[in-house]
């Protein structure tokens, strides 16, 4: 069984260096492009998918809808999901990274972009639209350290994506940078001070093969 994860396409946050978190932006014409590279890649590749799951956030979602697209598999089912969303940086979204860097200092900025339990500033003053709406107390942060956002994201691999994988269907997870690291990390037992070495690029594509007993036993980037 395969899983591949993909990264959005670069973003008008990505673009304009600030943090985006729950915030939904879309991407540049030149994220679009990003994933309908990706998408050629996995058609050369020769990888078919039964589902997608992607995050409720336009910039993944339109991602996962363009590699579909241009792999000539738009009609799998797509599931979107809040436990993909990036991090959430509560009061830092929308700020810009270099400004906020000239205000704390680069150490603080490291701490919040890295620290696995570091919390970001949490007086987010958002609103949060109906796409949220049944959602649980609890499970609606006002800000999210590294630690919390893997423990949003694994409960969708054990709940939703293992059982798909053990009927023997392909998978591929459109998601952000620090939702695709979090399952990373849970996959491939990162510890918790080496999160920081995993590289997820805008659009390039991760596939993961697993055997029978849902052990890794390939691993490339296309």
């Amino acid at each position: 069984m395969k899983v591949v994860l993909i990264r959005h396409g670069e973003s008008i946050a990505n673009f304009e260096n600030y943090w985006t978190g729950w915030l939904d932006v879309p991407l540049t014409k030149k994220g679009e492009e990003q994933a309908k590279a990706a998408g050629n890649k996995i058609k050369m590749a020769q990888l078919q998918f039964d589902a997608v799951f992607t995050s409720v956030l336009q910039r993944a979602i339109l991602t996962s809808q363009l590699v579909l697209e241009a792999s000539d598999q738009l009609w799998v089912p797509l599931i979107k999901t809040w436990r993909l969303n990036e991090r959430h940086y509560g009061a830092l979204i929308g700020k810009n990274k270099d400004e906020m860097t000239a205000i704390y200092g680069a150490e603080q900025v490291k701490k919040w972009r890295r620290g696995y339990f570091e919390m970001p500033p949490l007086e987010y003053a958002g609103n949060f639209d109906r796409r949220y709406q049944n959602l649980a107390t609890q499970d609606l942060p006002k800000g999210e350290s590294l630690d919390l956002t893997v423990k949003r994201v694994i409960p969708l691999w054990q709940d939703q994506i293992i059982p798909l994988l053990l009927e023997g269907k392909n998978i591929l997870i459109a998601g952000h940078g620090n939702s695709l690291r979090a399952l990373v990390k849970y996959l491939e037992a990162v510890p918790e001070n080496e999160m920081d070495t995993i590289a997820i690029p805008n659009a390039a594509p991760i596939v993961y093969e697993f055997d029978d007993k849902l052990q890794i036993i390939a691993k490339k980037l296309l």
